[in-house]
């Protein structure tokens, strides 16, 4: 895939990040409660930002992944991101991550992204399994992995170093064939 692609839903467009998206993103990637459960410290700087825009474009470029950031039909500002990373083509397998501004939380923004995403995979990239890894506080995002029809498969104990800390994560799973494609 050479060209970034363009997801449309009924409220969002998904699309690429761009430098011009620095300060949306800065807002709330340095906001504590946005990246709590991410395994990342909140943002201080652009240079933050520019680090993560590289590893979207990185991920993109190699293959490994891809993140869109969530911006809302004509306003353009990004208010989160949603994508896939560490994604195994050999095993037509991936993981899903997504954060969403909490000014934009409780508003079904996020559950509307994640399908998107979720159908693009299963559609453009042939996936037979879309992953989740969720630490176990994080109740609003197994809740909308659920609604997505997710499975839990288990506690992965300390299976991430992140802030300083070992990470107990929830593995949840979606399969091609637990849901419709259209």
């Amino acid at each position: 895939m050479k060209e970034f692609p363009i997801i449309e839903t009924e409220r969002l467009i998904l699309r690429e990040v761009t430098a011009g998206d620095t300060g949306d993103m800065l807002l709330y990637l340095s906001d504590k409660e946005v990246v709590k459960y991410t395994g990342l410290e909140p943002f201080q700087t652009v240079d933050d930002v520019w680090d993560e825009i590289k590893w979207y474009n990185s991920i993109f470029k190699e293959g490994t992944g891809i993140r869109w950031g969530i911006t809302l039909k004509n306003v353009g500002k990004v208010i989160g991101s949603c994508g896939f990373l560490n994604r195994v083509p050999k095993h037509y397998r991936t993981e899903v991550g997504f954060e969403l501004s909490k000014d934009y939380w409780g508003k079904g923004l996020a559950n509307e992204a994640l399908e998107a995403v979720i159908k693009y995979g299963f559609h453009h990239y042939q996936l037979e399994r879309i992953e989740a890894l969720i630490e176990p506080d994080n109740l609003p995002s197994q809740k909308l992995v659920e609604r997505q029809g997710f499975k839990k498969e288990g506690l992965l104990r300390h299976y991430e170093y992140t802030c300083g800390k070992f990470d107990d994560l929830y593995m949840y799973s979606l399969l091609k064939e637990d849901i419709n494609i259209i």
